[in-house]
């Protein structure tokens, strides 16, 4: 603690909204520094909207403040209904207040609260604007697969603090528009692949009745299914509720979702889908969210259908969209596969760190 700037906890009540605002300017000075771009930069908007419903995922605030102005902070996400021994923690310090010892104070302080709420187990992650060549002066996690720059100033704080990098996430970009006839032809070859047995089915934020029950059960797969490296990251319990939780969160934030499911006819079940993320808060970027195929139904090109039909849609339906980005383990190398074939290029990456608490 300085007697210059203090740290205090920030109620996650929408009612605290300006001083919530003050934290996610501070994010968004990080993101621009970190990557060139706010790409990944979201309002205000998009975390009042997570504090309204908070039975499936808690979230607390940290900030410290000098001379009334926010000059870091950590956001702390706490699973309520699984994984309920961890927490996540994105630490922020504003590029020009760094080497001032607010990052430590931050990081002392958020582990201090997560014990009291009983967390055993602490999450992290840190960017990377680009992936280090393999040599001596870089980190591989637990999977072997990827690398961050051992020298980095975030790599080097979560390291002297006893945290264990345990992944490493490539972030690709597809830049648009499309190559000519590729994604179509894709498109053509896995549909060819898949058969009859298989039949496209989009929709919007909301999924219809009929497959809300199907969708909660590929999301609780995404969990089990999708590589975690190292990380302690047990199944997700996706039931309607939550579907209908989460698509709530979605518009009020001011996402508008495009989801592609292939079902499976004869059994009536959903076999794939893959989510995309457009937000109404800059027209430029769409994020790709999730993208499964069910066990039983791999090995027939489901994974490229859905995901080249979906960015078929997308252009369509969004034809001034510049780029979409995505995020894959890099141990992943099936979905890395499909992204490459589709025109998604290396653009940087995250290692994820975990800290035991106990």
């Amino acid at each position: 603690m300085s007697d210059r700037w203090t740290i205090h906890e920030v109620p996650a009540d929408p009612s605290h909204a300006d001083e919530i605002a003050a934290l996610v300017d501070v994010r968004t000075a990080v993101v621009r520094d970190t990557w060139a771009n706010a790409d990944m930069a979201e309002p205000v908007d998009v975390e009042l909207a997570a504090l309204r419903d908070q039975s499936w995922t808690r979230h607390g605030y940290l900030a410290a403040v000098e001379d009334g102005r926010t000059v870091g902070g950590v956001f702390l996400e706490l699973p309520m209904r699984d994984n309920t021994s961890t927490a996540w923690m994105n630490l922020l310090v504003l590029p020009e207040e760094r080497g001032r010892g607010i990052g430590s104070a931050l990081h002392d302080e958020a582990l201090a609260w997560l014990r009291t709420q009983g967390r055993t187990v602490a999450q992290a992650s840190t960017d990377q604007r680009a992936e280090p060549p393999a040599g001596p002066r870089t980190i591989a996690p637990s999977t072997g697969a990827g690398r961050v720059p051992a020298d980095s100033d975030d790599v080097r704080f979560m390291a002297r603090r006893g945290w264990s990098l345990e992944q490493v996430e490539r972030r690709s970009v597809l830049p648009l528009p499309l190559s000519d006839g590729i994604v179509d032809r894709f498109a053509a070859d896995a549909r060819a692949a898949a058969g009859d047995d298989y039949r496209l089915v989009p929709w919007g934020t909301d999924a219809p009745d009929e497959w809300v029950d199907q969708y909660g059960y590929v999301l609780s797969r995404m969990s089990t299914d999708a590589p975690v490296g190292g990380m302690d990251w047990g199944e997700q319990a996706w039931d309607a509720q939550r579907v209908r939780t989460m698509e709530r969160r979605a518009s009020a934030g001011g996402y508008r979702l495009l989801v592609l499911a292939a079902e499976h006819v004869p059994t009536r079940t959903l076999a794939a889908f893959t989510q995309l993320w457009v937000p109404s808060h800059t027209d430029e970027v769409v994020h790709q969210g999730d993208t499964l195929v069910v066990p039983e139904h791999r090995g027939r090109r489901l994974g490229m259908l859905v995901k080249a039909a979906n960015l078929r849609r997308l252009v369509d339906e969004l034809p001034g969209t510049q780029r979409v980005d995505t995020w894959n383990a890099e141990e992943n190398r099936w979905m890395l596969g499909i992204n490459v074939a589709l025109g998604f290029r290396p653009s940087g990456g995250a290692g994820e760190w975990q800290l035991r608490l106990d």
